[in-house]
């Protein structure tokens, strides 16, 4: 048994696995460090060339892709360690970057995961729209990160370079405590891919786990490498898996609640996208409501398997923000996270 598995899941990224894998290498293997890479059935050769270029590094292959919530799940079945490290094959890590995670893991039981400070592959002084500093929702749903609030990214000065509790970790790169991940079932594969992540937290959180950024490790994340930012499937997924995650994990009496304002707040992204002649981006959002309603019956049955947590817990953690952040940024022109007022503790 492996202390830390560094696990990467490649669909299709030979071009990323020959630019990061090496250095992924070179920073992380070790007696106590195993790396692999799962393929998720691959047609560009990154499997085979893999194998061959690197021996110590184990391979698993699957016939099919599984997408990134499947994939992950299959994987780690195959994985005896006590944590285990999803990275992004389009990651370049640093040096160091694995011990100062796993000393922070190993001194903080309570935590379920920790994620290092995320910056931008191409933009190197700014942060990485993936994961930031840390990540956070507010009342309806809406995720952001300390260092980026929708499509606006903050430079890194230094600003967010505190250890903090933060509501979720970014998938692109979370270390992950192998007892809490198996105790929580691992991702939810309805999600597919996006958000699936932050539903996880939210029930790792729930089960009596905090989750950290520890900015005192830092890598550097290309992005978009597996769906591009601004395509309309990403649109789907991110509004579908945001309804997914507020019923699964809501009280009833929450959920009634925040359920019709962020009806409203999606049908105000349509008009929007609409006014903009990006008719692709209101069918998508079209489509992810009616995606959420025929699935609502096997949304139910999970979600009463879950610890559904007060709203008043999740707000008094203070990883939580207690407004809305669509009015924030966009009629109250906050674009930093530091200007965000509304968290508790």
């Amino acid at each position: 048994m492996y202390k830390t598995a560094v696990v990467i899941l490649n669909y299709n990224g030979l071009s990323f696995l020959k630019e990061f894998l090496p250095t992924v290498v070179r920073y992380s293997l070790s007696g106590e460090t195993t790396v692999i890479v799962a393929d998720n059935g691959s047609t560009d050769g990154s499997a085979e060339w893999t194998e061959a270029r690197f021996p110590e590094v184990r391979l698993i292959r699957f016939t099919c892709n599984h997408g990134f919530a499947g994939g992950y799940n299959r994987a780690l079945q195959q994985v005896d360690a006590g944590y285990y490290m999803l990275l992004n094959s389009d990651v370049e890590v640093t040096e160091g970057w694995l011990e100062k995670l796993t000393e922070f893991m190993d001194n903080n039981p309570e935590a379920a995961a920790v994620q290092p400070k995320i910056l931008s592959y191409h933009n190197r002084d700014y942060f990485e729209y993936a994961g930031g500093s840390g990540g956070y929702i507010d009342r309806f749903g809406y995720a952001f990160c300390r260092g980026r609030i929708f499509g606006s990214i903050e430079k890194d000065n230094g600003q967010y370079n505190d250890i903090a509790e933060v509501f979720w970790t970014t998938g692109a790169c979370m270390l992950v405590r192998a007892s809490a991940w198996k105790e929580c079932g691992g991702f939810d594969e309805s999600f597919f891919a996006h958000m699936e992540e932050i539903d996880l937290c939210w029930r790792l959180r729930s089960a009596g786990y905090k989750l950290y950024v520890n900015p005192g490790a830092s890598v550097y994340h290309v992005g978009g490498g597996s769906l591009p930012y601004g395509s309309p499937f990403k649109t789907y997924l991110n509004f579908r898996n945001s309804l997914y995650l507020l019923y699964k994990n809501l009280p009833e009496e929450c959920f009634r609640k925040r359920i019709l304002a962020r009806k409203l707040l999606d049908g105000t992204a349509f008009l929007f996208f609409a006014l903009q002649l990006k008719f692709s981006h209101c069918a998508a959002i079209f489509r992810a409501h009616i995606s959420y309603y025929r699935n609502a019956r096997a949304l139910k049955d999970k979600r009463e398997k879950n610890r559904l947590l007060p709203e008043e817990n999740l707000i008094k953690s203070g990883t939580i923000l207690n407004k809305c952040l669509v009015s924030e940024f966009y009629l109250k022109g906050k674009k930093t996270f530091s200007e965000l007022k509304g968290f508790s503790k």
